[in-house]
């Protein structure tokens, strides 16, 4: 598992993938034309101060480690975006719910086509 490590892929991510939401948090996907996959955390100040931003990003590793980890499929950028609730939400229904908006944006990804690295 690599990091996204410029703010251009969250934004490529953003712009040009798809998006699902689940309990706690909002995860973007996007394909790329690539061997591997990546990971985005992002936690605003909107979240609180820097404490309950380093939480909720250690929660969120935590999930891409343990569900994300076995299903990632390559040339994937993956960026989880902390919400309000993703320091309180209970960890199951936060996984169950991850794993389910997962599942969906495989399923949206499969249908897209994987866009040229001339049109980024």
């Amino acid at each position: 598992m690599r990091a996204i490590p410029t703010r251009a892929g969250f934004l490529n991510a953003r712009s040009q993938g798809s998006k699902a939401l689940s309990k706690g948090l909002v995860i973007q996907a996007v394909r790329l034309e690539s061997t591997e996959w990546r990971v985005g955390l992002t936690a605003t100040r909107k979240i609180g101060n820097a404490v309950k931003r380093n939480r909720a990003r250690r929660r969120m590793r935590a999930l891409a480690y343990d569900y994300l980890l076995p299903i990632a499929q390559p040339g994937t950028d993956y960026v989880l975006i902390a919400r309000h609730d993703t320091i309180t939400a209970n960890w199951q229904d936060m996984a169950q719910g991850f794993q389910k908006a997962i599942n969906y944006l495989h399923r949206t990804l499969a249908g897209k086509s994987v866009p040229s690295k001339s049109s980024l």
